[in-house]
């Protein structure tokens, strides 16, 4: 894999496909390039990082490897698409491995609830709270198969880039009263409140608030039921690398420590990038894997922008933030779950801190990652890798995270020694924090903003950024800050909408 630009072959000189510069090896990034590889073009992707993979990087540390973003694959088969368009399976170069449980969740009153593929062991589960919610869990899950019909089939792929897309989509979306919250979808069906916490929880994996992010995305919890929650062997890293190898088996380049200054356009049309150093690279497209509010603000002048000013980039609303604490430990924890999520007793109340008080609360609610509970490849033999991820406001709340983290991070580290992990504070013998800050400066992501734009009502599909540019002829985007968000299945088949919104390579050849 290539380090920094290279001057082209004479077998790519010679290369009569048009060229497609891909900004960003991120997952949206990396699908975007297979599929326009697959459509006709020459692709290079430029990647300003000394790795692929954006939020999906990982990174090694005193025998240890950390994935150092998302960790939970659903949906396989948005990625098979991609294996298949390059002639291959995904098993070629990939293992996955299914979880049972997918993972547990942990409430403040000492109690367990493990979410099972298994509709029989599901039942138990919710029986086991209350008795009388099963049904009720029948009738959710029901309609939350209708949601993954309405909001996953018949949208996550279509491009919403016209006022008629989007009301062409209304009647699906006011049959499933999308203007509901998940929490309230999932309070309808449920009454006790630990199962309705189980089960409305999800939209934080994606930057949204259960409170008000849209019933629509109710959708996750019948792709877990469907397809299982699987991980990947060797880490989420080793999905990067297997996309990546993807790309350059198509004869497409994936270049490193390629920092993108400027979007060139002429005529109004993006004719190639500018890189930091000054060098030029022409394109006959040019795909975004950046967070737009970041690239729109940064690549281009705001003169060629009429609807993403820097007025209505600051005031739109934007996801909460993270902080990560990925750790290693010189034992083991056989008793603890892949994934566990631990919720605090303020489940409204500390997520209307970190969404609108935005104030970084004495509590946390924590998802635990240890893939070593599957893969023991990821750490030295007779050791535990972990990540603890804390949701936090993201760099509206003017927190200074400098002084903020290691306190932050104490009072965690306590917290999960006293609650899942004894004697945590001994076995230590790796350590390494992500803030905020590293969300803004390291992955360029406006206010820090983990997820980019929350996915509320008024921020689907056509009211975020289109995957057509609204601003410059030829600039395409893709990935978390598009349609249709985040996640790794929509950061994915957000990459699908290129097929139906860019021309085949042959076509813009006889163009020419």
């Amino acid at each position: 894999m290539m380090t920094a630009i290279q001057p082209l072959s004479p077998s790519q000189n010679r290369d009569p496909r048009p060229h497609a510069v891909v900004i960003g090896a991120g997952l949206g990034g990396l699908a975007a390039a297979i599929r326009l590889g697959a459509r006709g073009y020459r692709v290079t992707i430029l990647e300003r990082l000394e790795q692929p993979g954006g939020r999906a990087s990982v990174f090694a540390q005193d025998g240890f490897r950390f994935d150092a973003g998302p960790t939970i694959l659903t949906a396989p088969f948005v990625f098979e698409a991609l294996w298949a368009l390059c002639g291959r399976t995904m098993a070629d170069d990939i293992t996955l491995h299914d979880l049972d449980p997918c993972y547990v969740i942990r409430f403040a009153d000492g109690r367990r609830f493990r979410c099972m593929r298994d509709g029989d062991a599901m039942r138990r589960e919710v029986a086991s709270f209350n008795p009388g919610d099963v049904d009720g869990y029948e009738r959710f899950l029901q309609e939350s198969k209708r949601c993954f019909e309405s909001g996953f089939v018949k949208m996550v792929d279509r491009p919403f880039n016209t006022i008629t897309s989007m009301v062409g989509a209304l009647p699906v979306l006011m049959q499933r009263r999308a203007y509901r919250s998940v929490h309230a979808l999932v309070s309808s069906y449920i009454k006790d409140e630990n199962i309705r916490r189980a089960l409305s929880f999800h939209p934080l994996f994606i930057g949204g608030n259960p409170m008000r992010a849209s019933s629509v995305f109710s959708l996750i919890s019948y792709l877990e039921r469907e397809w299982g929650v699987h991980y990947v062997m060797g880490g989420i890293g080793a999905l990067v690398r297997g996309l990546a190898n993807l790309v350059e088996g198509q004869g497409g380049r994936v270049c490193l420590n390629c920092d993108v200054d400027e979007i060139l356009v002429e005529r109004g049309r993006a004719v190639g990038v500018k890189l930091a150093g000054g060098e030029r690279v022409s394109a006959d497209i040019v795909v975004s894997n950046g967070d737009p509010a970041w690239v729109y603000r940064n690549l281009m002048p705001a003169s060629r922008r009429r609807r993403w000013t820097d007025r209505k980039l600051q005031n739109a609303h934007y996801s909460m933030s993270l902080m990560v604490w990925y750790f290693g430990t010189n034992r083991q924890y056989h008793d603890v779950d892949h994934h566990t999520i631990l919720l605090s007793d303020r489940y409204k109340d500390l997520i209307t801190d970190i969404f609108d008080r935005k104030i970084l609360a004495d509590d946390f609610s924590l998802y635990l990652h240890r893939p070593t509970a599957t893969d023991a490849s990821v750490a030295p033999p007779g050791h535990d890798v972990f990540y603890v991820l804390s949701p936090v406001p993201n760099l509206d709340a003017g927190i200074d995270w400098d002084v903020a983290a290691e306190p932050y991070r104490q009072k965690i580290e306590a917290f999960l020694e006293r609650e899942i992990l004894p004697g945590l504070s001994k076995s230590i013998v790796s350590s390494r924090l992500m803030t905020p800050n590293d969300f803004e400066t390291r992955l360029l992501s406006y206010k820090g903003a983990a997820f980019g734009f929350e996915p509320r009502i008024t921020q689907i599909a056509y009211f975020r950024p289109h995957n057509i540019s609204e601003e410059i002829d030829n600039l395409f985007l893709v990935g978390a800050g598009t349609h249709p968000g985040a996640g790794m299945p929509s950061v994915v088949e957000s990459a699908k909408i290129l097929d139906k919104i860019v021309p085949h390579g042959e076509e813009l050849v006889r163009a020419a």
